[in-house]
C-alpha cells in the first residue's frame, strides 16, 4: 500500500511540474502567433536570445508604466528578445490606438483570456513577466511591476553562475 501511495504521489508531483512549465524548455519557445499590427511571430526562431515575455493590459496602470523602460531593453540588447501578451477582451483596433500613445517597440500579441498559450500559464497578477533563458529554460517569473534593471540583473546573475560552473 505504501508503494502504491509513493508511486502515486510521484506522478500526481510530475504531472504538477509538467503542467506549471517546469522540465518543458522545448515548450516555452514553441509559440507562433500574430501581432496587433500583422507581423508573424515565431518564438523558435530565437537562437541564442534571452525571452522576455510580458503579460499586461490596457487597463492596468504598472503595466503602462513598464512600456518605455521593456522597450529600451529589447532595442538596447541584441541578446533579449520581448514579446508583450495582452491579457484582456478588447479589439485588436482598441490596442492599436491605446498603442498610438504607449508606443511599444516589442510585438504585441492579443491573446485569448479563456485560453492564454499554455506553456506560459494564466497570470494570478498583471503584469507578469516570464525571463526564458537562451536554452529555452524558466529563469524566473516576476509577479508585479518589473524594471529592465530587475530583468538585467537576473540574466547577468544567471550567466556569472553559469560562466562558474565551466572549468
Amino acid at each position: 500500500m505504501t508503494m502504491t501511495k509513493n508511486w502515486a504521489g510521484a506522478i500526481l508531483l510530475a504531472a504538477g511540474l509538467l503542467a506549471s512549465g517546469v522540465g518543458a524548455s522545448a515548450e516555452l519557445r514553441n509559440f507562433q502567433a500574430t501581432d496587433v499590427f500583422g507581423a508573424k511571430l515565431d518564438l523558435n526562431e530565437l537562437d541564442g536570445q534571452w525571452l522576455v515575455v510580458n503579460y499586461w493590459a490596457t487597463w492596468c496602470k504598472p503595466c503602462r508604466k513598464e512600456i518605455p523602460d521593456l522597450s529600451s531593453l529589447h532595442d538596447d540588447r541584441s541578446d533579449v528578445f520581448l514579446v508583450g501578451l495582452a491579457f484582456e477582451e478588447i479589439e485588436v483596433e482598441a490596442i492599436r490606438e491605446f498603442l498610438e500613445t504607449y508606443r511599444a517597440s516589442y510585438p504585441i500579441v492579443l491573446v485569448d483570456v479563456y485560453e492564454p498559450p499554455a506553456q506560459y500559464g494564466v497570470p494570478r497578477v498583471l503584469p507578469t513577466t516570464i525571463l526564458i533563458s537562451p536554452e529555452g529554460e524558466r529563469q524566473r517569473t516576476f509577479v508585479g511591476p518589473v524594471t529592465r534593471e530587475m530583468i538585467e540583473q537576473e540574466i547577468a546573475e544567471a550567466m556569472s553562475g553559469a560562466s562558474a560552473g565551466t572549468p
